[in-house]
Formats: structure tokens, C-alpha cells, sequence
């Protein structure tokens, strides 16, 4: 089968694509044909040798894909082949044929197209996850997102209009203002072109942010640190800046507020069972239109490579879909 490689933790520049044989499932594994695979930061990480994990080379990127089932495992009870459905992996999804946890995995519902299905488990699963089971927003509070425009911000910005927050949205360039407001936001700040801590204090009469959701890390998530709510909830959920930060904790003592890690995927796989109801939740919403992810574009297998580049570049928003059949 046809399968995008990576042979060394050297970038997009040095995946290629190959013929490998196809996998086979485990007990509680589902193999798939897969239509389509989302492109994410995590996974320009991952072939860059700069994720806390390194799988074994060569393998095949891809942690979030759809499809139709094909076979099962021996001890798999949810699925059957013609099944079509979501999943996430660690590796994977770039290839025509997967596999994946049952655990991991959830049925579509009808009429959800796959390439929609292929961005929803990583980027409104860490959303929700984040939101519901980590902050505990309610209804009326202030979350500011930052890199709102990319697939994960954006997952954030349409689940927290769900969720009746009052969404200030972070970004770095002004052409993605319009997006972010389109999906909810009230607020849009350029952290690049202007000053965050002023504009976070008008914004709020000088109150502050009930829910801090940072992608990005460094010196942005150094500020948040300084304009939180008392009692608010701030969620470091990745580091895309590239630069990991560190802040004084007397912050967070003075005004009584939390710092909140946020790993969906550990979660997921230390509660599947929860995991699983989630990703259930999730696909409802999309097939009732109650959340409508954005897909920047569609490439084929082949252009892996340039898709992830362009997520690197910071020029893509929502996600990027690779169509494989």
C-alpha cells in the first residue's frame, strides 16, 4: 500500500512516499481504509524530532484519520468491517490502510463527510477536553484563545460560542481576524501589532481572563500569566512559539487562579471509556451542525511534505486535509 515515510527526525522535507505492507490489527484494534487524514502541528513535530515522543523509524506519520472499517481484532465489540469511521493514533494516518485503538475510534454519523471526521478527535477533543473537563468554563466567562486561528484555536473558539463564553481571540497576523470573529469571537487581538496587556485590560475593565487557553507559549503565555482573573483557570495546551515558558509562581498565588495542564491524548489513553463518550459528543455536534470545523484545504497523499511546511509557516487555517481515496 501506498504510505507516506519517515526515515529520520529531520522534517517535512524528507518525507517520501513509499510502498509498505499493510498492517494488521491487534485484539482491540480496528484496521482501516482510509478516505482522509488531517495535517497538525503535532505531526510537523513529530518528523522534526521535536515531540516528547519518537517513535521508532521509519513509520508513518498521522495521528487523525476517517475511514471505513475493513477488519477487527478478536476482542473488538464496538466495530464491524463497513463501518465508516474517525480514529486517532500516534502514527498512522498518512497511508491508505491503518490501524487504531477501538478505544480511539467512533462511528460516523450519516452524512458527515470524512474529510470533516478526519479534524475533529485531535482539535475539538483537546478544545473540549480542555474547556469542559479541565477549566470548567460557564457560561459568561471571558476565554481568551491564543493562535485562535489555527485548528486547535479555532476547535476552542467554535466550542466556547457553543458553550456561551465570551471569546477574545488571540492571533498573530490581521488576515485572520475575519475567521476567528466568523467563528465566535468578540474580540480579536494581534499579539504581534499590539499591546496584549492593555488591550486584555480594556477589554475587560481591567478584571482580567477567567479562561487563558495558550497555544503558543513563550513570552505570549509569560503575559497571560499577568492578566488573569482572580479564581481563573489558565491551560497551557501546547507550545508553538517553540519556546517553553517559565513564570513566577507568586502570580498565580496573589490572585488565587490555577495553572492547568492540558494532555488529551495521555488522557485518552488513561480514560478511554471517558475519551470515548467524548469523542461520541463530539460527532453529534458536527452532524447536528452545532460545530463546524474549517478545512483551509484539500491535497492529496503525495503533498504531505508542503502541508505540513505550511502549518510550520503559520499560513494555514483550521486544518489541512490529505484526501487518500
Amino acid at each position: 500500500m501506498k504510505a507516506i515515510l519517515c526515515h529520520s527526525f529531520t522534517g517535512p522535507g524528507d518525507l517520501r512516499l513509499g510502498e509498505i505492507d499493510a498492517p494488521k490489527p491487534a485484539g482491540d484494534e480496528i484496521l482501516i481504509d482510509v478516505h482522509a487524514a488531517s495535517v497538525s502541528f503535532m505531526d510537523q513535530l513529530l518528523v522534526s524530532g521535536l515531540y516528547q515522543m519518537r517513535p521508532q523509524t521509519p513509520f508513518v506519520p498521522g495521528t487523525e484519520a476517517s475511514g471505513t472499517v475493513v477488519a477487527v481484532g478478536g476482542k473488538v465489540t464496538r466495530f464491524a468491517p463497513g463501518d465508516r469511521v474517525a480514529c486517532s493514533s500516534w502514527t498512522g494516518g498518512y497511508a491508505e490502510r491503518m490501524i487504531a485503538k477501538e478505544s480511539k475510534s467512533v462511528r460516523l454519523p450519516d452524512g458527515v463527510a470524512f474529510e470533516a471526521a478526519a479534524t475533529i478527535l485531535h482539535n475539538y477533543g483537546t478544545a473540549y477536553y480542555a474547556l469542559v473537563e479541565r477549566a470548567r468554563a460557564e457560561r459568561g466567562e471571558t476565554l481568551f484563545v491564543t493562535g485562535a486561528a489555527g485548528g486547535v484555536g479555532l476547535a476552542a473558539v467554535d466550542l466556547g460560542r457553543h458553550f456561551g463564553l465570551r471569546i477574545v481571540a488571540g492571533v498573530g497576523s490581521d488576515d485572520k481576524a475575519a475567521l476567528v470573529h466568523s467563528y465566535g469571537a468578540s474580540e480579536v487581538i494581534n499579539y504581534r501589532s499590539e499591546d496584549l496587556r492593555d488591550r486584555i485590560k480594556s477589554i475587560t475593565s481591567g478584571d482580567g481572563i477567567d479562561v487563558g487557553f495558550d497555544n503558543v507559549g513563550g513570552g505570549i503565555f509569560e503575559q497571560m500569566a499577568r492578566l488573569m482573573k482572580w479564581g481563573g483557570r489558565l491551560m497551557p495546551i501546547g507550545f508553538t512559539g517553540g519556546e517553553i515558558p517559565s513564570i513566577p509562581m507568586n502570580l498565580p498565588l496573589l490572585k488565587n487562579y490555577s495553572i492547568i495542564g492540558v494532555f488529551a491524548g495521555a488522557w485518552a489513553e488513561k480514560f478511554s471509556n471517558e475519551a470515548a463518550r467524548m469523542n461520541a459528543t463530539l460527532m453529534r455536534l458536527l452532524a447536528e451542525g452545532q460545530i463546524r470545523p474549517h478545512i483551509d484545504r484539500v491535497l492529496p497523499l503525495e503533498e504531505a511534505g508542503d502541508a505540513m511546511r505550511a502549518v510550520a509557516n503559520r499560513t494555514v487555517q483550521g486544518r489541512i486535509v490529505l484526501k487518500i481515496r
